[in-house]
């Protein structure tokens, strides 16, 4: 009999310990997310040992993603179909070359690198509370050739966004429900300068959606984006696994809705 791995060792234990809990929804929901969990890294391990690094797909095809998720699922990073919802988002920015990038909640780099390496001549400021997230987006950013242009620090204030309003500038921000602090036009008004992509963690903290809209409508146009998959970035040879498996391959993790605010700058009425 083979022995298990370390992960399978680890995780059956977890399961166990979850399900000699009381029976209920919940118990299972979480036993079955730790299971899916331990199946995405089996398919993430796979993904690398057939393909390797290269992003083959999406609007970072062509990056060595050779770091692990600081968070979330790798695989579908790895596939370059992460957040495909945003892709004619991502496509925009890079055609409107801002000379500034500032992504906040950069995790290992997905977003700061990836458009480093499609916007040669801009700035990309990485901000991530998580150290492990800074080494891990130095090492991305290294492997691309674009260490020199990807300024790694950790968080980020409202008076740190005045750069905003000196040149034309975008902003990421994804950092699991603190948007709504953060994102102030009162606290913060370099932010009504900047064109702002931001997920709001709705789920976490209801009437985000409402809030953040409502402090930015007279300021920008605002344009909401939901989730969607794209089976398009499955390699071939994942006609061989079984749906579960491939649906596994695209699933990013999340708990529930995080819809994203596409918010760009009006013009100044002179």
């Amino acid at each position: 009999m083979t022995e298990p791995s370390p992960l399978t060792s680890l995780v059956t234990t977890s399961v166990r310990e979850i399900l000699a809990r009381p029976p209920d929804i919940a118990t299972l929901t979480l036993a079955l997310r730790q299971l899916a969990k331990w199946r995405s890294q089996i398919i993430a391990n796979t993904v690398l040992a057939r393909d390797g690094a290269i992003l083959a797909h999406g609007p970072f095809a062509g990056m060595n993603y050779q770091v692990e998720a600081s968070e979330g699922a790798y695989t579908a990073r790895r596939l370059g179909c992460y957040e495909a919802s945003l892709a004619p988002v991502i496509e925009t920015i890079i055609a409107r070359n801002y000379p500034l990038v500032i992504d906040i909640g950069c995790a290992e780099g997905y977003y700061a690198v990836g458009l480093a390496r499609r916007m040669p001549a801009a700035q990309v400021m990485a901000r991530d509370a998580n150290p492990k997230a800074h080494q891990l987006c130095a090492a991305l950013a290294q492997a691309n050739g674009v260490a020199d242009r990807v300024q790694i620090g950790g968080l980020i204030g409202g008076a740190d966004l005045d750069i905003c309003i000196r040149q034309p500038t975008v902003i990421i921000c994804d950092i699991e429900g603190a948007e709504g602090e953060l994102l102030n036009p009162v606290t913060a008004p370099g932010l009504l300068a900047a064109d702002i992509l931001v997920e709001v963690h709705e789920s976490m903290q209801a009437g985000l959606l409402a809030l953040l809209t409502a402090r930015f409508k007279a300021s920008h146009t605002i344009t909401r984006i939901d989730r969607k998959l794209d089976d398009t970035a499955l390699p071939g040879w994942m006609e061989e696994l079984s749906d579960m498996d491939r649906l596994l391959a695209l699933w990013e993790w999340r708990a529930g809705p995080t819809p994203w605010l596409w918010m760009q700058a009006k013009p100044k009425v002179s």
